[in-house]
């Protein structure tokens, strides 16, 4: 692989089950670069280690005055020369290449699983964790999978150059024989300590890159409450952890490497010491001591390598355990077996019991905002997964609604609740007169449905999001996302133009302009059009700055709506989509969401009246179960959870507040008659 062919058109499946492992993996996957580089680090060391028998030679012929025989040395030379150039040379290429090429191999496998996981993949690690590892951690990896052929080409040059002096003149060549193995371990027991050391570092540093990334997209929000200085205040604490950790750790990696200094010295001065004296008695010749001496100067290089080696995996190891947790994480539990087509009927969760039937507008009210993004999360098909349910939550659990595009809600009065004439609400279970449908599909109650065996390790599986029956897990990760779209509370919009951010994947059915009128964008568009540098003002090639800092908090909500609406999903749920915008402007976006998808799939998570009132059915969501669902005005008079949620109202003000609360439902009836928008903001 060269660095021109990147990016791979497929990374590979990575091994996730430890750190160490998915070195091994990463290594592997490039085996062909690892034999290229260890290949010319084996001819790179070996022309180092012919360098001392070439020299004992020279100085031997000197010696013997033979000029011949110098020649003949000089010419070695030359040769390893060479050699030494043109391996040392194709090495560096052949390493870089491997360290670039890992590093972008890991890159893309952590870009794969971004774009998998979505949104909820800072939900389930830090946003700063992903940041750390994307970048820092990536080298680091990268640094170990090049320094690997590197050591074993050293090891290999290494055992080469004793056996050679064993062979070459025994009386010297055991002691360097057995020295050098003491010279490679001496440090061996320090490095768990300097690991540890690393480990501590490397964790600080993560944390104080997710403190100054978390502070950098929260600084708004600290200016507006004046938070500045206290999040600086931590930031500069955790900064001054990691210098002392990085301190510690460099007084450890310090000490081996003053290890690795001394012990050779020692050699060296034992080695001449009793290579003089065999020269002395005659016992061997000048040249042979010269070529001894020489070979274990040299041999100092490769073992430079051992101390590299271990500084790498103690560096990278704790980077790779961070690539190994966001890479182990999966959008579902179960493997894709579908057809890749987009399903269409009615969207059903059966673990909370939520129906939203197929063309009609529902809305979603949860006390909790968090139960609301993770339910929101579900029914995209990000289903969790270590099968934890919401609290009271699961396949067995009484559900206030059935899925399928044949099954009616069960009301109070055994009304059909699906549209917008419904006039009471749904109950089950305990308060509710409806049916439990915690009895009905026995393959869901005993495990041998989507959950698997009892007892064994897919029981314990959340059966998956239905979409027309077909669960969405089963799906292609395109296929699903194309049926199903979750914007959730807090959308992205990345930098470039209007033109580029509308420019999504879409079935082509609804234009750009038609989505920003339904979103209520034109005071958006004024303000884009007044900071274009075109002389024509055209708001779609005016670009719009980093996360759309240049804009208000409504208007980039509006925007992003705008983004949504133009790709036209079969399902589209929307968390909180009108949270930062006046009521006026909410109960135009309302109507406008409302009327362009009509006929399509729609579930928005709110708490808002002026929305609720035109969705056409409206579930609450309690306790991770659908407790009651029909229309809005039949909930707020009926079901006391609903109007706690909704009005923000306690029972002691509930009772006064009934007879004013018909009141005011008779008079959005005859706004609602009257067919006007604005009549109906300015009752509500």
């Amino acid at each position: 692989m060269q660095i021109r062919d990147l990016p791979y058109s497929d990374p590979g499946d990575p091994d996730v089950r430890s750190g160490p492992r998915f070195l091994l993996w990463l290594g592997l996957s490039q085996l062909t670069g690892q034999l290229k580089a260890l290949s010319w680090g084996l001819l790179h060391q070996c022309a180092i280690a012919g360098l001392p028998l070439c020299v004992g030679l020279a100085v031997q012929a000197v010696v013997e005055r033979s000029g011949s025989g110098l020649a003949w040395a000089g010419a070695l030379i030359v040769a390893l020369g060479v050699l030494i150039a043109v391996g040392d040379t194709m090495l560096h290429r052949t390493a870089v290449t491997n360290w670039i090429t890992a590093a972008a191999r890991v890159q893309q496998l952590l870009a794969r699983k971004t774009a998998e996981l979505g949104s909820a993949l800072t939900r389930r690690v830090a946003a700063g964790e992903v940041v750390a590892v994307s970048t820092g951690d990536v080298e680091k990896i990268g640094w170990f999978v090049e320094a690997l052929s590197r050591f074993a080409a050293a090891a290999f040059a290494l055992v080469l150059i004793c056996v050679g002096l064993v062979l070459y003149l025994p009386s010297l060549g055991v002691l360097v024989a057995l020295a050098v193995p003491v010279l490679a371990l001496a440090v061996l027991p320090l490095l768990p300590r300097a690991t540890r050391r690393a480990d501590v570092q490397r964790e600080k540093a993560g944390h104080a890159t997710e403190l100054a990334s978390d502070t950098v997209a929260g600084l708004r929000v600290l200016r507006g409450i004046g938070g500045e200085e206290l999040f600086l205040g931590r930031y500069r604490r955790a900064s001054q952890e990691v210098r002392e950790a990085a301190v510690r750790s460099a007084r450890m990696w310090a000490l081996i490497s003053a290890i690795q200094v001394l012990l050779p010295g020692v050699l060296l001065i034992a080695l001449v010491w009793y290579g003089a004296t065999l020269a002395r008695d005659g016992r061997i010749e000048v040249g042979q001591l010269v070529t001894v001496y020489s070979a274990a100067t040299l041999m100092l290089f490769p073992l430079r390598h051992f101390e590299e080696i271990a500084m790498a995996y103690s560096f990278s190891r704790p980077s790779a355990q961070r690539a190994v947790r966001v890479l182990s994480l999966s959008r579902g539990a179960r493997t894709a077996t579908a057809e890749a087509v987009v399903p269409e009927g009615d969207l059903y969760d059966p673990v909370t019991g939520l129906l939203a039937p197929r063309g009609l507008f529902t809305a979603v009210v949860c006390g909790d905002p968090d139960e609301a993004g993770r339910l929101a999360d579900r029914l995209g098909g990000h289903a969790e997964p270590d099968g934890h349910a919401p609290d009271g939550a699961g396949p067995d659990a009484p559900t206030a609604e059935a899925g399928g595009s044949d099954t009616k809600d069960a009301g109070t009065q055994g009304a059909d609740t699906h549209g917008p004439e419904a006039t009471g609400p749904e109950k089950t279970g305990p308060e509710g007169t409806g049916p439990d449908l915690s009895k009905g599909d026995a393959s869901e109650r005993d495990g041998t449905g989507t959950g698997g065996a009892p007892g064994s390790g897919e029981d314990r599986r959340l059966p998956s999001v239905l979409l027309g029956g077909v669960p969405l897990d089963e799906l292609p990760l395109g296929s699903a996302r194309t049926a199903v779209l979750v914007q959730d509370k807090d959308p992205v919009l990345l930098s470039g133009t209007l033109r580029g951010l509308l420019d999504v994947p879409s079935s082509g059915a609804v234009t750009a302009e038609d989505a920003l009128a339904a979103a209520q964008c034109a005071d958006v568009l004024d303000a884009l059009a007044q900071a274009s540098v075109d002389a024509d003002g055209d708001p779609m090639d005016t670009r719009i700055t980093e996360r759309g800092r240049s804009l208000s908090g409504g208007q980039r909500q509006r925007l992003a709506l705008a983004r949504s609406l133009v790709t036209d999903p079969e399902a589209l749920v929307l968390d909180e989509p009108t949270s930062a915008v006046d009521s006026h402007t909410e109960a135009r976006v309302a109507a406008g969401v409302k009327r362009l998808r009509a006929g399509r799939t729609t579930v928005a998570f709110s708490s808002s009246p002026l929305l609720l009132d035109l969705a056409d059915r409206v579930a609450l969501v309690h306790g991770g179960q659908v407790v009651a669902a029909g229309t809005h005005r039949a909930l707020l008079r009926d079901e006391a959870r609903y109007r706690a949620v909704v009005t923000r109202e306690t029972d002691d003000t509930a009772a006064p507040a009934a007879t004013d609360r018909q009141e005011r439902l008779a008079s959005i009836d005859v706004s609602r008659a009257a067919g006007t928008t604005e009549e109906i903001e300015e009752r509500a």
